[in-house]
């Protein structure tokens, strides 16, 4: 990992960069911290981590940020023409990232699979983003929505981060309403606010339940706008395939990309002086997910085999207002809004099995058991605990529906107290998208409501600036390590993924650019561009040439796999289970590699090959989730083991052995090492968590 900054000298040296990683000097650093031993077989802990933040004897975290930015080298505007910068992904985060460099003055080359930039998932996301701007005069501010992050995320974020976050966030309102955002507004013409889980304050800010939607296309249009005036130019239909890595003196730098034309088949290098990941999240290992059905984690395990650390793989988070699954030919699950929880009361039957109409079952009979387990935040608790309060309801035959695989969401109280108008103008495309979807009323009768996989915690681990353990290459949005912990506050992940785009990488990507003024970019001719481009035409012709003695195709191994993760590495954890989930992964890999079949040829559109390439990612990452989960010997957030609960069944966190960031990086088959980047806390000190 490269040291941008020295806080002393304003940058480092070649030496001080090669012993950042180093374990002494992570020791020196953070004293007294030393890794625990995994119980995992194949699992060695490796070298301590630098964040690369200013030093904490000197700047308080709250403060990071600006002295970050003030310390940081700077790229005449006379010099940006001369370094090209490589953009994967056009949704919020690297769309933004893309429009902002290229609004700099930078040659920016940007990539996308899909058709158009504005296609990008960041356009499904509802309920709203959240901002400490504190209009509401309910006492809220920067250290509020800090410390609800913190606190969200079960301390297992980087402080300093979260700070930036906030601070940002009033930039991100402000930025997003000029370039076209339609939030919604008050009667005076403010902003509007609402609540979301978590929380006590009203910040999020929303376009009714389309904010992703509105935001994405302020964001593409930003964009548009530098690939007509000629300083962004675009790639659509273009698959990353592999990144171009140089090594010299033991230290790794990217230098390109490989891509593979999603129409035609082509495999074209580009070679640049940094790259920005901003592939999205990998909840789809999963199979049936709320996420669309092209978003994969590709992009994000091709840098973990090339050298880029994954951190945190096993923190999923499992949204509590998902729709059922109510038919094994279902392709994917649906997202109801965290939104629709301000109005929306959580309940299921006090018996079991009961199946009378709900409209038939009296008050009495009901179990508010968000309610009546955590009265101060009631049906806004974080997704987490709302998810593993809902799973054990289920789980104990509490459930509704024809599956009784499910809970109801209800909004006969608000309609009575507010009218069916106001529910209306709150959630209308809400409403009508799960009619759409169920062919049920929600005006009239209750949603019913599941866990399901959502959003993914885990990502490519980065210190402060954004940039991975291999200089040049940054990851941004959900593809990334940063902000949430174990746990994401509802309507963080839009902010989140502008606050990297808009207002982080163009900061530090030409911090890490002004130190390679005068360098080209790697020739096109290099034996590293043959060496990666010759990679992934072997990974294709492997793929290619399996004959299957009993043929199927990428779904079929791919909904086993969600299988295997939803029971042994899903809502809930065991020792056993997880133990027993690698071997049956391990058991698929080798499955698919003999059965895996493939028509057609890779020199034209193939979608199944498309698939077969993500479902071996998806295999190697599902083996690596359970690694993880596994090896954390504690509860936090999302990933909650059974044998780790306090004595009211919460997740119990062990921050004296497992207060770290865990870096994950390959070893070779069946084996792991596990770096560690120690987590310090000053402004929001160590707590249980509470929502009681």
């Amino acid at each position: 990992m490269t040291t941008s900054i020295n806080v002393n000298s304003g940058s480092a040296s070649a030496e001080q960069q090669n012993a950042s990683t180093s374990q002494a000097a992570g020791a020196g650093t953070h004293p007294g911290f030393r890794q625990p031993e995994s119980v995992v077989p194949g699992v060695t802990p490796g070298e301590i981590l630098e964040s690369n933040e200013p030093d904490r004897n000197k700047v308080r975290m709250r403060d990071m940020w600006e002295y970050q930015k003030d310390h940081m080298n700077l790229v005449s505007p006379l010099n940006r023409r001369k370094f090209t910068i490589l953009v994967v992904g056009t949704g919020l985060s690297g769309g933004a990232a893309a429009a902002a460099l290229g609004e700099l003055g930078y040659k920016v080359q940007v990539f996308t699979y899909h058709d158009a930039p504005r296609r990008a998932h960041s356009i499904a996301a509802q309920g709203g983003v959240n901002s400490a701007r504190g209009k509401k005069v309910d006492n809220d501010g920067a250290y509020r929505h800090t410390k609800d992050t913190v606190k969200g995320g079960d301390y297992r974020c980087r402080e300093s981060d979260c700070w930036r976050l906030a601070i940002e966030s009033v930039r991100v309102i402000d930025h997003m309403n000029a370039i076209g955002a339609p939030f919604a507004r008050e009667y005076g013409g403010t902003l509007a606010t609402r609540s979301f889980g978590g929380v006590q304050v009203s910040r999020t800010y929303y376009t009714r339940g389309q904010t992703g939607q509105q935001l994405q296309l302020s964001t593409a249009s930003a964009l548009q706008r530098q690939i007509h005036l000629g300083n962004v130019e675009i790639f659509t239909h273009n698959d990353l395939m592999d990144l171009i890595i140089t090594e010299e003196d033991g230290k790794k730098a990217c230098r390109g990309i490989v891509t593979r034309n999603l129409i035609t088949g082509e495999i074209t290098p580009f070679t640049g002086h940094a790259v920005i990941l901003a592939t999205g999240g990998y909840g789809n290992v999963y199979h049936k997910t709320t996420l669309a059905k092209n978003s994969n984690a590709s992009a994000m395990m091709r840098a973990y085999e090339r050298g880029a650390y994954l951190a945190s793989p096993c923190f999923v988070q499992f949204h509590p207002t998902g729709l059922p699954v109510n038919a094994k030919w279902q392709a994917k699950t649906t997202l109801m809004s965290e939104s629709l929880r301000n109005d929306g009361r959580i309940w299921t039957p006090k018996e079991k099995g009961d199946d009378r109409d709900p409209k038939d079952i009296p008050e009495e009979e009901r179990d508010y058991f968000l309610e009546r387990r955590y009265p101060a935040f009631g049906n806004l608790v974080p997704r987490d605990v709302a998810s593993r309060a809902i799973s054990q309801q289920l789980n104990a035959g509490y459930g509704v529906g024809p599956l009784h695989n499910s809970a109801y969401l209800d909004f006969s109280d608000a309609i009575e107290r507010l009218g069916e108008d106001t529910i209306r103008e709150r959630y209308s495309n809400l409403f009508e998208m799960y009619e759409d979807s169920t062919g049920a009323n929600p005006y009239h009768e209750p949603m019913r409501i599941a866990p399901t996989v959502h959003f993914t915690m885990g990502g490519l681990w980065t210190d402060f600036n954004e940039m991975t353990s291999i200089d040049g290459l940054f990851a941004a949005g959900e593809c990334s390590w940063t902000y949430h912990g174990a746990n994401r506050l509802g309507a963080n992940s839009l902010l989140s993924a502008s606050v990297d785009g808009w207002f982080t990488l163009p900061f530090t990507i030409p911090n890490y650019l002004a130190n390679h003024l005068g360098e080209e970019v790697l020739s096109l001719e290099a034996p590293e561009v043959a060496e990666a481009v010759t990679r992934t035409q072997d990974h294709i012709e492997s793929l290619m040439r399996i004959q299957a003695v009993e043929p199927h195709g990428p779904e079929y191994f791919h909904e086993q796999l969600g299988d295997l993760l939803y029971e042994f590495c899903g809502v809930s954890r065991t020792v056993e289970g997880l133990q027993e989930g690698i071997k049956r992964i391990r058991a698929l890999r080798d499955d698919c590699w003999r059965n895996l079949h493939i028509p057609g040829n890779p020199n034209d559109m193939n979608q199944t090959l498309e698939a077969a390439l993500r479902l071996v990612d998806y295999i190697n990452l599902g083996e690596l989730m359970c690694i993880d989960a596994l090896d954390r010997d504690e509860s936090c957030g999302a990933h909650y083991r059974m044998d780790h609960l306090t004595d009211d069944g919460e997740a119990k966190r062990d921050d004296d052995n497992w207060c770290f960031v865990s870096a994950w990086e390959p070893a070779g088959d069946g084996e792991f090492i596990r770096h560690a980047e120690p987590l310090h806390f000053d402004s929001i000190p160590l707590m249980a968590r509470n929502y009681k």
